[in-house]
């Protein structure tokens, strides 16, 4: 088992686009949830999470569930740099959106331990299957380590979760950067049949 300080190390080896996030109280909080949902499962890397959007959806052909991340958090940057530079301020926080985007899968560690993945699959009527998906347990990690709302909002409604809520400014941008990322490499070939 990996100690927290090993964790921390291993998410800012990760993720360099922690760089891209000027606030260094935010930045560190980042590194925090990262590390903290690692912790809690048998996982000591993003790196060795399956490359999928979910446990049962296809993975990529090549590349980490880190590639994803990445992926998703410089398409959410370029979208708002490029449409800030054709329609001027939009009130983007650029902090933040590298924030929920680096976050918005931090729920994933939990979704897709094997450990969680065996017991729920043994008994689906003990407790549904999956109990408690990525999204979910994504709001609980950012909240748990003091990350803003807006980032916890993010993680809860990026994906199916969020489709009867109102989503934020930055939540908008990182859902249509995510759902893009499957959509394109599904497209191009680029997941397992």
């Amino acid at each position: 088992m990996a100690t927290m300080a090993e964790l921390r190390t291993g998410v800012r080896k990760s993720f360099p686009e922690l760089n891209e996030i000027k606030n260094a109280e935010l930045r560190d909080k980042v590194v925090e949830a990262w590390a903290f949902a690692l912790s809690q499962t048998e996982y000591t890397s993003v790196d060795e999470i399956r490359a999928s959007g979910g446990p049962t959806t296809p993975p990529m052909k090549k590349g980490t569930q880190t590639d994803h991340i990445r992926g998703v958090t410089r398409v959410a940057l370029a979208m708002a740099d490029e449409l800030e530079k054709i329609c001027g301020p939009l009130g983007i926080d650029r902090d933040l959106l590298a924030a929920c985007a680096l976050c918005h899968d931090v729920g994933k560690p939990f979704e897709f331990s094997p450990r969680n993945q065996k017991r729920w699959q043994d008994d689906p009527a003990a407790s549904g299957y999956p109990a408690i998906r990525h999204p979910v347990y994504g709001v609980h990690v950012a909240l748990t380590v003091g990350l803003p709302e807006a980032v916890a909002h993010t993680a809860g409604a990026h994906s199916a979760e969020g489709e009867r809520i109102q989503k934020s400014l930055e939540n908008t941008i990182v859902r249509f950067a995510d759902h893009a990322f499957w959509q394109i490499l599904e497209r191009a070939g680029a997941l397992q049949e």
